[in-house]
């Protein structure tokens, strides 16, 4: 996917032409927001979204999340991993945004929380680093270039008083979540 731009805010994740590459499930959660910012708008009803990118971190619930699955399918013994470059953020992240948005009189509009954007490469890297006896794939699922990393404005976050928690702890705090829920051995 060719970028326009290397910083990238919420005006993007809300243009459906974004979407031509076949990412049904990001394009239904969008038109699903405009029909919710639109029913809002007629019936003059406040609204604030928070938008997360990948969320990982410790898993409250006991069954496995889409976001703790891409870690999990790394550390289970994949050969290759996905030649992908995503958006991440710890769940407490979300949590506390989501009360900052409600409680800030000001807040309004999208939120759009990444703390990092890293390739799948990236995770395995951190991964090797933090858990070095884990067997990890050593190379992309095709011999494409890798997608190249883009960043996420993080400045109307800012106005939600957010400090992120950096990848690398959300990744081990992962791990060691999945370990404890017994997802993995």
């Amino acid at each position: 996917m060719a970028l326009l731009y290397n910083l990238l805010n919420v005006s993007v994740f809300s243009y459906p032409l974004f979407f031509c590459y076949q990412l049904w499930y990001a394009l239904s959660k969008t038109l699903a927001e405009d029909a919710a910012w639109n029913f809002t708008k007629k019936k003059g009803i406040d609204m604030v979204t928070i938008n997360p990118s990948m969320v990982i971190g410790p898993l409250l619930q006991p069954m496995l999340n889409t976001s703790a699955a891409a870690i999990l399918n790394l550390i289970n013994g994949s050969q290759t991993f996905p030649n992908s470059t995503l958006g991440w953020v710890n769940v407490k992240d979300v949590a506390n945004a989501h009360i900052q948005a409600f409680e800030i009189p000001s807040a309004n509009g999208r939120y759009c929380l990444v703390e990092s954007v890293a390739h799948y490469s990236e995770l395995v890297k951190i991964l090797q680093e933090q858990f070095p006896a884990f067997h990890l794939p050593e190379k992309s699922a095709d011999d494409k270039p890798f997608m190249p990393t883009y960043q996420v404005s993080k400045e109307r976050t800012k106005s939600l008083g957010l400090e992120f928690i950096p990848l690398k702890q959300s990744i081990k705090k992962t791990v060691e979540s999945l370990k404890e829920k017994k997802l993995f051995t």
